[in-house]
């Protein structure tokens, strides 16, 4: 990689390619643009070279493109969170599910029976469920700011990390990611830590009292959690923050907060205490209930969540009599989906508090016919399995964004499910898992889902048959 000063002119961005950056060309090289959309016409600066690509920055927009749209969020270009507001939203979509199409075909080397368009997501807007935020005392100062010459004397931020950068964070006034009632709160919290010159976690040093703020939603039910991480045990102050946020919004469900005081932000090894509530939340999808507790994974986008599952049941076409493993189960809720159309459902999952969680629901919602697993799937996904369980006729896969182990693969060839469905947030891991089934297993159909407006991110679903 070498830097380079090299300016092109007048060049026309065509397309979008790795982690959602504009793409061009030029002398047959590809050239990566932060910050530009398909159809926009500008003069551009090479800033880093690399052998099959290289990377720019625009000078001047020569002509806007005609999908750039107004961003909704005054901090869009600075905080990373959203890196395609600019871009129509069909346009999104379009570019998304191209790129599953793509993946299938190159990488996967086969071509499904059936395309099925990309499902919209139901909200563009105010469709997270979760946002995690950072105290720092290393704030992040814009260009306009310091172009400004103001004075800021607060350096404090309860924001995002500016994207590559551990040690600043963006303070956020706003964010158009999740209700407006998430904004109103962390701004309440930001002028009570403020006005009482509490410190501010620092990243280098390892101290400050105020490091982390989480705030989940649920969608269905209109219950809030506040998840407060304290750097030091300062009892006091934390009664008077907690109680005064209380106070200020009485619509809050449940207040939790963890003493963190180890040199990383993982919370997983260390238990929380509950202020107030009954320290979870419970979410509904249709006749199901989900707790959800500070620790639990729930898809970050509930509406979106649920229609896909809706489609994994509907592809799953269960009828009462099946065997249907679900690999990568999580906290349980395509294994709970499931349950009450199939004979047995079996989920394996290598996280134990998430398989904690996955037997609390099914007892939560009475469900019988369901078991979980915990280990890692490559080694518990085996003979002594299917001896204790049966063979499946449905497996349902959701691995990670890594895709699937050698053996997962092998043992599935080795079991010979009637049918696999498989849920995958990288359908380039998802096409060569994909290849190497194609041999004993043909492609019905794969239809995508957009779980993230306004980042490259996208879902797929896969259903493959037995040949």
């Amino acid at each position: 990689m070498s830097k380079s000063k090299k300016v092109i002119e007048n060049i026309e961005v065509l397309s979008v390619g790795a982690k959602g950056k504009a793409v061009a060309r030029h002398e047959d090289k590809v050239i990566l643009i932060k910050g530009a959309v398909p159809g926009d016409f500008a003069d551009i600066k090479i800033i880093r070279k690399h052998k099959n690509y290289d990377e720019a920055k625009v000078l001047t927009y020569k002509k806007l493109s005609p999908f750039r749209i107004e961003p909704a969020c005054k901090h869009f270009g600075v905080c990373g969170g959203c890196k395609w507001q600019h871009l129509d939203y069909n346009k999104q979509l379009y570019y998304k599910q191209n790129e599953v199409y793509e993946n299938i075909k190159r990488i996967g080397k086969t071509e499904p029976l059936e395309y099925l368009p990309i499902e919209p997501s139901p909200k563009i807007y105010e469709y997270r469920n979760r946002l995690d935020f950072t105290f720092s005392n290393r704030r992040w100062f814009t260009d306009e700011e310091i172009k400004s010459k103001k004075k800021f004397e607060n350096k404090n931020a309860l924001g995002f990390h500016l994207p590559g950068r551990f040690d600043r964070i963006v303070n956020i006034e706003e964010c158009k990611l999740q209700a407006d009632i998430s904004n109103k709160i962390r701004n309440f919290i930001k002028k009570v830590t403020d006005s009482n010159d509490w410190t501010y976690y620092d990243v280098k040093e390892h101290k400050g009292f105020l490091r982390n703020l989480i705030i989940r939603t649920t969608e269905y039910t209109n219950q809030i959690m506040i998840i407060m991480v304290f750097a030091e045990d300062l009892q006091d102050e934390i009664n008077f923050l907690l109680s005064t946020l209380l106070k200020k919004f009485p619509q809050i469900t449940t207040v939790v907060y963890f003493i963190n005081t180890k040199l990383n932000d993982t919370l997983y090894d260390i238990d929380y205490n509950i202020f107030y509530g009954p320290g979870f939340l419970t979410e509904q999808f249709e006749a199901l209930k989900f707790k959800i507790r500070p620790k639990s994974f729930f898809q970050t986008n509930s509406r979106q969540a649920l229609n896909l599952y809706n489609h994994v049941k509907k592809y799953a076409n269960l009828s009462g009599k099946e065997i249907v493993y679900d690999l990568y189960s999580g906290t349980g809720t395509i294994s709970l989906f499931l349950a009450p159309y199939a004979k047995k459902v079996v989920g394996i999952e290598s996280v134990p508090e998430a398989v904690t969680d996955a037997y609390e629901n099914a007892k939560f919602n009475n469900v019988a016919n369901v078991d979980f697993e915990v280990g890692d799937i490559k080694d518990i996904f085996s003979d002594e399995m299917i001896n204790k369980y049966g063979k499946p006729d449905v497996v349902i896969t959701d691995p990670p964004r890594a895709g699937m182990h050698q053996n997962v693969i092998e043992n599935i060839l080795k079991t010979k499910p009637k049918k696999i469905i498989y849920v995958s947030c990288n359908s380039a891991t998802q096409a060569r898992d994909i290849e190497l089934l194609k041999e004993t297993y043909k492609l019905d159909l794969i239809h995508p889902f957009d779980m993230f407006p306004h980042t490259y991110h996208v879902e797929n679903i896969a259903v493959l048959s037995l040949k």
